[in-house]
């Protein structure tokens, strides 16, 4: 498990796209944490690192949004599983239709999209506690399978 704490919300944004240059097409990341606590800042931080078209915003009402690659490289698939049941609900967005070819991030997939995929990063960002302590948000990255090497991972979303 990689932990680090991220000062603000420019700080969230350069997390996402430092780990959009290890993202390629067929990875699933899933985002957790509470009501505003960094998830679609981080989202706008990958979609930026992978250069797809946006704005990358939360896709909350619409469920799922695809942004296309502007420079060759693979779509983003945002998904918001927050108002979603289950994995009834989460399987009948097809899902599977393009996961193979994009990189798939589901905000609040904590818990319902963990069978997309058994090769995965699972992040969770919490708010960090304390009257001096601000914007900071506390992230931790919980490597899921073989696809991602820890070590190699945590030397690139470390600042």
């Amino acid at each position: 498990m990689i932990d680090l704490d991220v000062p603000d919300a420019e700080s969230m944004t350069a997390l996402g796209e430092r780990l959009a240059g290890l993202l390629r097409p067929g990875d699933l990341v899933l985002l957790g944490g509470d009501l505003g606590a960094g998830k679609t800042t981080f989202a706008q931080g990958v979609g930026a690192g992978l250069g797809v078209r946006g704005p990358v915003t939360s896709p909350t009402f619409v469920i799922a949004r695809v942004h296309p690659s502007l420079i060759d490289g693979p779509p983003l698939v945002h998904v918001d599983a927050y108002r979603l049941g289950g994995w009834d609900e989460l399987e009948d967005i097809d899902l599977e239709a393009t996961l193979d070819d994009a990189v798939t991030l589901v905000e609040w997939g904590e818990g319902v999209a963990e069978g997309l995929a058994g090769d995965r990063l699972e992040i969770h960002i919490d708010r960090a506690h304390g009257a001096d302590l601000g914007e900071v948000r506390h992230v931790r990255v919980h490597v899921v399978g073989d696809r991602w090497d820890e070590d190699a991972l945590a030397a690139v979303v470390r600042p």
